[in-house]
């Protein structure tokens, strides 16, 4: 109830990343929003989910920002995922979503981290995709080595890295 016995997870040094959740993959180019797929938040991979899909972690790290439609994690090395759900879906005013995790929880690939109700996005005649980028990627000068080639993939499935 209060957290207790619940086990600190430490921060893993880990260069993996995983795929966010279950769906179809999807190269980020291919993301109906041009500020994702123009790269202008960072190179990443997209996943139009399935209906009843768990957004999870795809890399070992701390959160930094929960906003409903987006979560921010920080890998050991100061890289920086930003998985943003559904576009537009800010719209929506954090309604189809409940966080799982708050900020500086410490998270591993398969974690959970935010529950949605893919319905209300549907209803909303919203794009459900889930874009996974790397938004301080230029300036750390990291290098992301992933298969985004189209297929179906499932939750934490190895996808490449993203090494600094």
């Amino acid at each position: 109830m209060f957290g207790f016995g619940k086990k600190k997870k430490e921060l893993v040094d880990d260069q993996r990343v995983y795929t966010v959740t279950n769906g179809n993959i999807l190269p980020l180019s291919d993301v109906s929003d041009p500020v994702f797929s123009q790269g202008m938040m960072g190179t990443g991979y997209a996943i139009e989910p399935d209906d009843d899909a768990k957004i999870v972690s795809p890399v070992y790290a701390k959160v930094t920002m929960v906003q409903g439609h987006a979560i921010g994690l920080q890998r050991a090395d100061g890289l920086q995922f930003l998985i943003h759900i559904g576009v537009d879906t800010v719209n929506l005013k954090g309604a189809p979503f409940h966080a799982e995790v708050a900020e500086d929880d410490i998270v591993e690939p398969g974690d959970e981290l935010v529950k949605v109700n893919w319905g209300q996005i549907t209803e909303s005649s919203l794009d459900k995709t889930v874009m996974v980028v790397m938004p301080n990627q230029q300036k750390l000068g990291a290098t992301l080595k992933i298969d985004d080639a189209a297929r179906t993939v499932k939750a934490t499935q190895e996808l490449g890295t993203a090494e600094r």
